[in-house]
């Protein structure tokens, strides 16, 4: 029970089920060991299943022929899922790949969405996922049109320090849009 402490405290907080729908919910997850460098998500497949990030560091990409765009890392318990593609049944654009070993709990979407029909509770987390979602990306698409480089880095060392001590700074630099080079000069200003 000890591997869903995280996912319960999240469910609690975030969609407050049922003692039952909880306990059932809980034994519908599977726990996978995941390596290092072990890409979970890629371009074009569907979301078959909803993912909950236990412990480790995930990176989300975009890959074009020439390079590969981060766009988001988790590094705390939540949902790694790509949400608009495992609602609406499509091909996602996003890449996932671990940068450290990694526990996920994944539960297949059909036992999913009949889990949330059984309790009256799927429109509910449906729609509060989609609203922070949506809200996350306008915050992310504004900042990265209306700051610059430097600004980003200022963000991330105020908001999301961890990721500045846990991630690669190559992967920083990719996430900011910049050369590591330029991330280092910005980091030598700053400090």
């Amino acid at each position: 029970m000890n591997q869903f402490r995280e996912v319960s405290t999240f469910f609690k907080k975030q969609y407050p089920l049922n003692k039952h729908g909880l306990e059932e919910l809980f034994s519908l997850f599977e726990l996978k060991k995941i390596d290092k460098n072990t890409i979970l998500l890629k371009e074009n497949d569907f979301e078959k299943e909803l993912r909950f990030l236990n412990k480790g560091i995930i990176r989300e990409y975009y890959s074009t022929s020439e390079r590969e765009i981060n766009i988001n890392f988790y590094t705390q318990p939540q949902f790694i899922t790509d949400l608009s593609a495992f609602n609406g049944g499509i091909a996602t654009k996003k890449n996932q790949q671990s940068l450290t070993k990694a526990e996920v709990l994944s539960i297949d979407k059909i036992k999913f969405e009949q889990l949330l029909e059984k309790y009256q509770c799927g429109k509910t987390i449906i729609e509060s996922s989609f609203q922070k979602l949506l809200k996350h990306k306008e915050l992310l698409e504004y900042n990265r049109i209306t700051k610059t480089p430097e600004e980003l880095y200022q963000e991330l060392f105020i908001y999301k320090k961890h990721w500045l001590e846990l991630i690669p700074q190559y992967h920083i630099a990719s996430f900011l849009n910049i050369s590591p080079e330029t991330l280092s000069r910005i980091r030598k200003r700053i400090s």
